[in-house]
C-alpha cells in the first residue's frame, strides 16, 4: 500500500499534466513561457536531484542571444571579397575582424576593384586639375617682370619664342610665368637663372643704364609747349567767367526785383509762339548743319555736296559760298568772338573761313571723317570731333593742333564747350558722353545712361545743366553737381540729331530729330512747349540765335527754315507800318 501512493505521486512528477483538474487549462511542458511562474512551487515538491533536468531549458537560448549582441553595438560593414587561398587567419574579436578586413582592403584594393573607362577618366582628369592647380599656385609665388621688353628678353634667354601669333602683352608675361613654374617643378630653374645671372654679371654697366632707360615707359602723354599755355590761358580766361556768372546769379537770386519765375514763364510764352518765318533752298543736296553769327546777322549752313553758304538776316538773302572742300561738309560753326566760321568735312579736314569767302586756315591731322566741331567761348580754339576716336584742339591764330584726345572706344561725333571756357564734352557712337576739364586734360565724368550713339551734346548756360541726344530717341539731362542723370525725356519717334539749349539764360531747350521734326522743351521741368513741324524729310541740325528769339533748322529737304516769336512779328509789322 505504501508502494502504491508513492506511485501516483512519482507519475504527477513525470508527467504533470495527469495531475490537471478539469476545472484548469492544460499547460505543455515544451512551452517556456509558464515555466517562470511553476519555479515557485518547484522547489517545495522537487528534492534538490530533480533540478538539474530544469537548468538546461534557459541555457537553449544563451548560444541564440550570442550572436546578436554586437548587432546593435556595430552596424554590419560591406567589406570586399576575401581571397579564397584559405590563408586569412580566424579572428577572436570584432575589432580583430575590422583591423584585418582595413589591411586586406588597403593592400588588395587595385586586384579586388575592377575599375571603369569612365572612373579611371575622371581620376585621370581630377589629377591633371591637380597638377595645374598646383603649377599656377608656384608660379604666382615666382617674381615675373611687368615691362613687355624685360619678358621678352627673358624668354628669350629661357630659349622660348619671345612673342606667339596674336599674343598680347599680358599673356606673354603668363606664357613666362607658367614656364619658369614648369622649370622650377623639374629642378631647372635654379640653374638656367644661375647661368642668366652670370650672363648678366659679364655685361657692360652702361649697357644695362641704356637698356634701363630703353624700358622706362611714361604714364601719361607729354603735350607741348603751347599745350601748356594755352592751358593757362584757358585757365585764366574760365576764371573771370566764372564769376561774372555767379554774381549775376547771386544778383539775380537777392534782388527783390528780379523775379525769375516770371522770367522764365515770358520766355516759354515767347517759344510757345513759334510760328515758320520763311523758308528757302539752301542748296542742291541735303543740308548737314548750320551756324548763327553771334550778332545775329548772318547765317551759315552746309551741305553734302560740300559747299558752305552765309545768308544775311532775316531776308536770307545769299552773301558768299565757301568752296573747298573735296568731300561733303559735316558741319559749320561761327565764331564766338570774330565774323570767322569754321567747316568740318568728310575729307578728314577742318577749314577756317572770313565772312567773305576767303580761306584764312586748313586743320589737317585726323585720320578719319570728321563730324561735328565747336568753337571755344574765347574763339581763340577749336574743337573738332572725327570718326577716328579722337577729337582734337586747334589754335585757331596759327592752325597748330595743341590736343589729341582719345577717350572713346568708336567714332567721336559730338563735341560742346562749357561757356565758361574750363570744360569740354564729347559724345560718340560708343553710347557714352564724356566731360574733360580743359586746365588740366583729365576725364572728369562718363555720361553712361544712352543705350545708343549719342548724336548731339550741349552745355547749359546756367553752368551745371548738360543736354545729350541719341539714336535711342531720347534726350538726357544730366547735373554736373550731382553727376547723374536727372531726366530722360522721350523727345522724338526717331533718332534724336541736334539738342542745343538757349544761348542766353538756358530757360528752353531745342532738340532736332530724324522724325521731320524739331521741338522746344521747358528748362524747368522738361516739358513740351512746342512742336516745330515742316520739314518734309529728316532734320539733321538746328540753331538759336543770341536772344533766343529766332530758331533755324535745315533738313535733307534741303530747305533752312526760320521760326520766329509771334509776337517778334507783330513788332517788326508795327515797324514797317
Amino acid at each position: 500500500m505504501d508502494v502504491d501512493e508513492e506511485n501516483p505521486v512519482s507519475v504527477s512528477l513525470a508527467d504533470p499534466s495527469a495531475a490537471v483538474t478539469d476545472d484548469q487549462t492544460p499547460v505543455s511542458t515544451i512551452d517556456p513561457t509558464p515555466l517562470p511562474a511553476m519555479q515557485p512551487i518547484i522547489p517545495s515538491l522537487v528534492p534538490p536531484p530533480i533540478v538539474p533536468p530544469i537548468a538546461p531549458i534557459p541555457s537553449v537560448s544563451a548560444p541564440i542571444l550570442r550572436p546578436l549582441a554586437p548587432l546593435p553595438v556595430r552596424p554590419p560593414v560591406l567589406r570586399p571579397p576575401l581571397p579564397q587561398n584559405g590563408e586569412m587567419r580566424a579572428s577572436d574579436s570584432d575589432s580583430d575582424r575590422d583591423d584585418s578586413g582595413r589591411a586586406q582592403a588597403a593592400s588588395g584594393s587595385a586586384v579586388e576593384y575592377e575599375i571603369s573607362e569612365e572612373s579611371r577618366q575622371f581620376r585621370e582628369r581630377q589629377e591633371k586639375a591637380k597638377q595645374e592647380f598646383l603649377m599656377k599656385r608656384r608660379a604666382s609665388a615666382l617674381a615675373v617682370p611687368t615691362n613687355d621688353m624685360a619678358v621678352r628678353t627673358r624668354l628669350r634667354r629661357l630659349g622660348e619664342p619671345i612673342t606667339l601669333f596674336g599674343e598680347r602683352e599680358m599673356e606673354r608675361r603668363d606664357r613666362l610665368r607658367m614656364i619658369m613654374a614648369k622649370l622650377d617643378a623639374e629642378g631647372q630653374l635654379e640653374k638656367l637663372m644661375k647661368a642668366h645671372e652670370e650672363e648678366e654679371a659679364a655685361a657692360p654697366v652702361a649697357m644695362e643704364e641704356v637698356e634701363e632707360e630703353t624700358l622706362q615707359y611714361p604714364f601719361y602723354t607729354e603735350g607741348s609747349k603751347s599745350l601748356l599755355e594755352a592751358r593757362v590761358e584757358i585757365a585764366k580766361y574760365s576764371i573771370m567767367r566764372a564769376a561774372s556768372r555767379l554774381y549775376r546769379a547771386r544778383r539775380k537770386r537777392d534782388d527783390p526785383d528780379e523775379d525769375l519765375d516770371a522770367e522764365m514763364d515770358w520766355v516759354l510764352k515767347e517759344a510757345g509762339s513759334l510760328v515758320l518765318d520763311c523758308s528757302e533752298i539752301g542748296d542742291d543736296r541735303p543740308l548737314s548743319g548750320c551756324s548763327f553769327s553771334h550778332d545775329g546777322k548772318l547765317l551759315a549752313t552746309c551741305a553734302l555736296s560740300g559747299v558752305a553758304k552765309i545768308w544775311s538776316m532775316p531776308q536770307v538773302n545769299k552773301v558768299s559760298a565757301l568752296k573747298g572742300h573735296t568731300e561733303r561738309a559735316t558741319d559749320v560753326a561761327f565764331s564766338p568772338a570774330l565774323n570767322h566760321l569754321a567747316t568740318a568735312s568728310a575729307d578728314r579736314t577742318a577749314r577756317l573761313w572770313n565772312a567773305e569767302g576767303s580761306l584764312l586756315k586748313t586743320f589737317e591731322g585726323h585720320l578719319d571723317r570728321l563730324a561735328r566741331i565747336a568753337f571755344h567761348p574765347s574763339g581763340k580754339y577749336l574743337g573738332t570731333a572725327s570718326f577716328d576716336k579722337t577729337w582734337r584742339l586747334w589754335d585757331v591764330e596759327i592752325g597748330e593742333e595743341l590736343l589729341l584726345q582719345e577717350g572713346h572706344s568708336r567714332s567721336v561725333y559730338g563735341i560742346s564747350f562749357h561757356r565758361d571756357g574750363s570744360l569740354a564734352a564729347s559724345c560718340g557712337l560708343d553710347a557714352l558722353g564724356r566731360v574733360w576739364d580743359l586746365r588740366s586734360g583729365r576725364s572728369i565724368l562718363a555720361l553712361e545712361g544712352h543705350v545708343k550713339p549719342v548724336l548731339g551734346i550741349s552745355f547749359s548756360p546756367n553752368g551745371y545743366h548738360l543736354a545729350t541726344g541719341a539714336e535711342d530717341n531720347t534726350c538726357r539731362i544730366w547735373d554736373l553737381r550731382k553727376k547723374k542723370s536727372l531726366y530722360v525725356i522721350p523727345a522724338h519717334a526717331n533718332l534724336v540729331s541736334q539738342v542745343k539749349f538757349e544761348p542766353q539764360e538756358g530757360y528752353f531747350l531745342v532738340t532736332a530729330s530724324y522724325d521731320m521734326t524739331a521741338k522746344v522743351w521747358s528748362a524747368r521741368d522738361f516739358k513740351p512747349v512746342k512742336t516745330l513741324s515742316g520739314h518734309e524729310a529728316k532734320v539733321t541740325s538746328l540753331d538759336i540765335t543770341e536772344d533766343g528769339h529766332c530758331i533755324a533748322t535745315v533738313s535733307h529737304d534741303r530747305t533752312i527754315k526760320l521760326w520766329s516769336a509771334a509776337e517778334i512779328e507783330k513788332e517788326k509789322a508795327m515797324d514797317i507800318d
